[in-house]
């Protein structure tokens, strides 16, 4: 790092001069003053230009009987030096026990500038120093503020910095001030390294720190510059990850940073001891509380016999535990977590001791900060306000909840004491931070071809803490637009109220011979039961229905420049008509659509009123790209409450991450789903459509019950129940750096879809038959005869689907995508497959 400090004029001539400004007039202000008298009858004051005289005379405070002795006038002294006002200070005696403080005055700034600065704007540099137009120009002062700006730029990742401030006299007193920055070039991490990892390779460890390496993908994001408090908080992000898999004895011992001049960057080396892994050897609940059974709090304790040792665990179980002695009026209860290691077992007797913590109550909470947000949205996230007990994990709780609501760049909860010994403040620091967004995306994917997306959403609406979102969608065989409505605390209580509105209209494709358009509006109430449990409630009122080219729907058309009558419409003509004519083959019979489509489509618009609910269980680690935990997702809906659909839907479905050696994460995954029939007939609509969201390798709307006759198009028809098992590996190319973000994946899936309830037959057509499993005999001209190709003709069976694939899985700067090849192992006879599959999109 590099500094240079260039001055014009005759004010400051040398770097010696401006970098001692205080030490020179301390010195001999202080000589002066040891030859005064010890009787001071007055002070009189000179140079003064700007500050008054009874401010410099308030500094020297007279002793007992109103004299000035020695020390007094020393510290006077020394206040005045500390000012920053002054830039000399001299006091001599004057006649008659008068002394004579001669000061010359610090000039006034009258500009600061900043010159050469691209990569950070002067408002951002002007709100980082500590000088300020129209202050009182200080020499430390303009010297802090040139190691202020290269801190910066240094965070910034350049270390090559160079900054120059520059000293301009002007009339009057006054300066101004220029800092000249030469930025450099910016100063990346080449190589992360880690000495002394056994259990976890060092690929795994790149993936827990937030120091990246520089690569190709590096200019589309900051992690790889280097940062030493970044790399310093990386170690304990090391040690809180060897902590939650039982290496208890762990030490991450230093981060080497060296920099190499060859590279132009930084060689990072984290040093590791890691000891032992512990499990849980026992556990055990004390409490020194009067009648409390510590045994009650077994069920609190997410600590398991047997499992590895996990600090997380253990430190969730203390805020379990101490927030529920709290409800049961334990207000001042406080849960302490200890362990015994047995060195030769390699175990960890875990022992919670619950006992009676000093009487502290919150006197006041605080908030600093949050110039947007209003401040009931803050307190709301606490469950505790001012005259409850002190209760540390609950005000953990709320850093965590005030964290999560994403609307501020940091937020950090301390204490202060109050106006007495049991009496403390909270003190809630935050800086806020955009929580709008604009957004242009675009993506393809096998199934919805080309599509682009354009959303506008705003997370603090107001400051108010609403969300609401607004998005138009238009793609080749997509479009449509949505708006939603979030109130995250109803009426003051913590449930969310959410509105979405939207319309969707689905395109005829090639694996669809139908559209759908789709008006619809759902209100919802969402419960958080526990952290890992949630609740939604929900109503969903909604209007659809099928559009179809004329030529796949011209049954009976007499009008029609093809027109096919239907048996039963030909008989019913007179005179009748000659089936052997021109006039076609009949209905169904040389090109349309399947029975249940035309029929669906004859019935017009269609309007399903259903309520419903989800319940979900999370335990992922992480939402975005899971390693652990479990995700399981059950939810039901009664259509019927009104309007002119009637069923009971219920679908689970449940995915389980662990990770396994080197790596490798297996993903297992069970789902199923039910269509109950509740009256009346149900729609093909309604039935369960799958592909490859069940069993890859599949076409969209590929598996299942579908129409067999051969002059028809064919359609899916979908079906009442379905499962579908899948077991995946994913791990990383090791031979790629981890920033770059690609992994491969192996699976497996099998799976059903059958029992198809939908229309089968048409009285109006005359296609009244149904056949089931088998085709049909195809119509005649010679001799007319319609054949038995006159209803449904469908494939109901209930193999079993399975397939095996591999996988391309990139979390790429332009969104996440993924590629697919399968190869499908058994079918049903008349499934449709599709090996490839491609599907991604992304924000710019």
């Amino acid at each position: 790092m590099k500094f240079g400090l260039r001055l014009r004029g005759g004010l400051l001539a040398t770097l010696i001069m401006f970098g001692a400004p205080v030490v020179a007039p301390i010195g001999a202000a202080l000589v002066s003053s040891s030859a005064l008298a010890q009787t001071v009858q007055s002070i009189s004051v000179e140079g003064n230009r700007r500050v008054e005289v009874e401010t410099i005379r308030s500094y020297f405070k007279p002793g007992p009987g109103g004299r000035l002795d020695q020390g007094a006038i020393d510290d006077g002294l020394k206040a005045l030096i500390e000012t920053g006002l002054f830039q000399d200070v001299k006091i001599n005696r004057g006649a008659g026990g008068q002394i004579v403080v001669s000061v010359v005055e610090n000039p006034v700034i009258g500009r600061i500038a900043f010159e050469g600065n691209k990569k950070i704007k002067d408002e951002q540099l002007g709100t980082e120093v500590q000088s300020k137009a129209r202050g009182t120009f200080s020499r430390a002062m303009v010297q802090s503020d040139t190691l202020r700006i290269a801190e910066i730029y240094r965070r910034s990742g350049r270390y090559d910095v160079r900054v120059t401030p520059e000293v301009i006299e002007q009339p009057n007193n006054r300066v101004d001030l220029i800092f000249t920055i030469e930025e450099g070039a910016k100063t990346g991490v080449k190589s992360i390294e880690f000495v002394g990892n056994v259990a976890f390779s060092s690929y795994r460890l790149r993936d827990v720190i937030k120091t990246r390496e520089s690569n190709l993908l590096s200019f589309l994001a900051s992690g790889d510059i280097y940062d030493p408090d970044r790399v310093e908080a990386d170690r304990d992000l090391i040690r809180r990850f060897y902590l939650k898999n039982g290496f208890a004895d762990v030490q991450v011992v230093a981060a080497l940073t060296e920099y190499d001049p060859e590279k132009k960057g930084f060689n990072v080396t984290f040093k590791i001891e890691e000891g032992a892994q512990y499990r849980v050897g026992a556990l055990d609940f004390r409490s020194s509380i009067p009648n409390f059974d510590p045994n009650s709090m077994r069920a609190y304790s997410r600590v398991n016999v047997g499992s590895l040792y996990n600090v997380e665990s253990v430190e969730k179980s203390v805020e379990e535990m101490q927030i529920e002695a709290s409800r049961r009026g334990y207000a001042f209860a406080v849960v302490r977590p200890g362990g015994d290691r047995n060195f030769e077992a390699h175990t960890v007797s875990v022992v919670f001791n619950i006992d009676e913590g000093p009487r502290t109550y919150i006197e006041r909470i605080n908030l600093r900060g949050n110039t947007r947000t209003r401040d009931y949205v803050i307190r709301r996230e606490f469950d505790i306000s001012e005259g409850d007990a002190y209760n540390r994990a609950l005000v953990d709780r709320a850093e965590r909840r005030l964290k999560n609501l994403d609307y501020f760049k940091s937020v950090k909860i301390t204490t202060e004491p109050g106006s007495s010994s049991d009496r403390v403040i909270l003190i809630v620091d935050m800086e806020e931070k955009s929580t709008g967004d604009f957004s242009i995306s675009g993506g393809y994917s096998t199934t919805d071809g080309a599509l682009a997306e354009v959303s506008v959403s705003e997370r603090n609406l107001l400051g108010r803490g609403l969300f609401a979102k607004a998005s138009v969608t238009y793609g080749q065989y997509a479009r449509g637009y949505s708006l939603s409505f979030v109130e995250p605390y109803l009426l003051d209580y913590r449930v969310a109220l959410g509105l979405d509105l939207y319309q969707r209209e689905q395109k005829s494709n090639s694996y669809i011979s139908y559209g759908t358009k789709t008006l619809g509006f759902s209100p919802r109430l969402g419960f958080s039961l526990r952290e890992d449990l949630a609740l939604q409630l929900r109503y969903s009122i909604y209007r659809q229905e099928i559009t179809l080219p004329f030529y796949l729907a011209n049954c009976n058309n007499i009008a029609g420049p093809a027109f096919n009558p239907s048996p039963a419409f030909a008989a019913s003509q007179v005179p009748p008509i000659d089936l052997s004519s021109t006039n076609g083959l009949g209905c169904y019979s040389d090109g349309e659509a399947s029975l249940p489509v035309r029929k669906e489509l004859a019935n017009g618009k269609t309007l399903t009123s259903a309520l419903g609910y989800s319940l979900s269980y999370n335990t992922l680690d992480n939402n975005k790209n899971p390693t652990d935990g479990l995700l399981v997702d059950f939810r039901q809906d009664f259509a019927g409450v009104g309007g002119d659909v009637t069923y009971l839907k219920s679908v689970i479905d449940a995915k389980y991450y662990t990770p396994l050696v080197s790596d490798i994460v297996a993903v297992a995954r069970l789902q199923s789903g039910i269509l109950t029939k509740m009256g009346s007939d149900l729609r093909m609509l309604d039935q369960f459509q799958m592909g490859p969201n069940l069993v890859r390798g599949f076409a969209p709307n590929g598996i299942g019950p579908r129409d067999l006759n051969p002059f028809g198009t064919q359609d899916a028809l979908g079906g009442t129940k379905y499962w579908g098992a899948s077991m995946e590996l994913q791990m990383p190319f090791w031979f790629l750096p981890k920033e770059v973000g690609l992994k491969g994946a192996v699976y497996a899936d099998a799976g059903g879809l059958y029992d198809y309830q939908g229309p089968t037959t048409w009285s109006a057509t005359g296609e009244t038959t149904t056949t089931r499993n088998s085709n049909c005999i195809p119509s005649t001209i010679n001799p007319a005869t319609a054949g038995t190709c006159t209803g449904l003709v469908y494939d109901d069976s209930k193999v079993i689907r399975s397939s095996v694939g591999v996988g391309l899985i990139w979390q790429s700067p332009f969104g996440p995508l993924r590629f697919d090849y399968a190869v499908p192992l058994s079918k049903g006879k008349y499934d449709r497959t599709q090996e490839f599959r491609f599907g991604g999109g992304t924000s710019f």
